[in-house]
This record gives C-alpha cells, sequence and structure tokens, in this order.
C-alpha cells in the first residue's frame, strides 16, 4: 500500500506541474493590455526628461571619445513621416546632439537631472551608431524657475 500510495503521489506532482505553467500563461496573455503609442512630440514642444551621459567613440574625431548626451522620458510619437520609429509606443530615448562646445558644456551640468528642452528639430535614429531611439538635432534648454 505504500508503493501504492508513493506512486500515486508522484503522478499527481507530475500532473500539477505540468497542468500549472499552461494556466499562468494563458492567465498573463488576456491580463496584459496592448502598449498604447505616447503622446505626439512636435517642433516647437518642450520635452522632459532625465539627462543622461554616455562616452561614444567619434567616427569622425579619428576615434577620439566624446560625451553623448541623452534625455529619458516617456514615450512619444515623432510627426510624419518618422511617426513611432518602428517601436509600439514611440521612442522613449532622445540623443541631443550639441552644436558647440557650450551646448556640450551646458549639459554637462545638469547630468542625471530632470531637465526641460524645446525642441527645434526630432527624427528617429538612423545612423548604426547612435545609442538612442530618436535624434534631437536642434534643442534649446529650458531653465528651471
Amino acid at each position: 500500500m505504500t508503493k501504492l500510495f508513493a506512486t500515486r503521489l508522484a503522478l499527481a506532482l507530475t500532473m500539477t506541474m505540468l497542468v500549472t505553467p499552461a494556466v499562468s500563461a494563458q492567465q498573463g496573455d488576456e491580463a496584459a493590455p496592448p502598449p498604447k503609442p505616447g503622446k505626439p512630440i512636435n517642433n516647437g514642444d518642450v520635452l522632459s526628461g532625465e539627462l543622461n551621459a554616455m562616452k561614444v567613440r567619434d567616427v569622425k574625431n579619428a576615434g577620439k571619445r566624446v560625451a553623448m548626451y541623452q534625455i529619458t522620458s516617456e514615450p512619444r510619437r515623432l510627426p510624419a513621416p518618422n511617426g513611432l520609429c518602428n517601436l509600439e509606443t514611440g521612442p522613449e530615448t532622445f540623443q541631443l546632439v550639441t552644436s558647440s562646445d557650450a551646448q556640450a558644456a551646458q549639459l554637462k551640468s545638469f547630468v542625471g537631472k530632470e531637465i526641460s528642452v524645446k525642441v527645434d528639430e526630432v527624427a528617429c535614429a538612423s545612423d548604426p551608431g547612435q545609442m538612442s531611439e530618436a535624434v534631437i538635432t536642434k534643442w534649446s534648454l529650458i531653465r528651471k524657475q
């Protein structure tokens, strides 16, 4: 009788282990709604988020390491024809292209902090070396009061 009990117990445990993952997977599929696209961002709008800095190799400058700045924000849709940048919700990371040493120095003091920039020109990332999902080529820092 002990052998029969052990066999039935092993069979019951095996069946439980096989059925439980299938039930959990079915419940997980129903609970997750599809992600909603982010709100649109157009030229002239303000983008806010945490400023990050990374050191990347500059291909144009003999591989010299330079700082690259990006804002991490909520998902945003770009104006047509860029749209969602081949993402379900739109980009969340935006590279800030600096056009002068003064702009780079200005950003350096805000690394790790929440900033806001007025977006004058934005597009989806297209170059293989870009670390962000979208690129803001023209922008201006909005001063916090």
